[in-house]
């Protein structure tokens, strides 16, 4: 059972950009919003990028965008980056590590969700 005071909500809005050097361009916009009772500091993030083709690819780091953002009770955090993929079609899914002003670490899930080219999954 999730304990509530350590609730975080991710949702992601992905936009195509374009074709670069034969790679499908994505951004997407995260907004991490702290449904908590506790301040809550974003330590690290984990993605998991998968291709059309099945092929993931993970990605560990500390922070997002070179920043490390504490979210109070009802804060919302909200930064753009992006995926470059082989194929019209993929997903990212992962987590965040979140430390509570308490000195609780919990992770923030990020539901899948999809890249795709505007007609590709007609």
């Amino acid at each position: 059972m999730n304990d509530l005071r350590y609730q975080v909500e991710v949702t992601a809005k992905p936009t195509y950009k374009g074709q670069q050097n034969g790679h499908y361009a994505f951004a997407y916009e995260i907004s991490i919003h702290n449904a908590g009772s506790f301040s809550a500091q974003l330590l690290n993030r984990h993605w998991l990028i998968t291709d059309g083709n099945g092929k993931t690819e993970e990605v560990k780091g500390p922070g997002v965008i070179g920043e490390q953002p504490v979210l109070v009770p009802g804060d919302t955090y909200t930064y753009t980056s992006g995926a470059l993929l082989k194929t019209e079609v993929g997903s990212m899914r992962g987590q965040f590590e979140m430390q509570a002003d308490d000195g609780h670490r919990f992770m923030a899930p990020i539901r899948a969700f999809t890249l795709a080219v505007p007609g590709a999954l007609n």
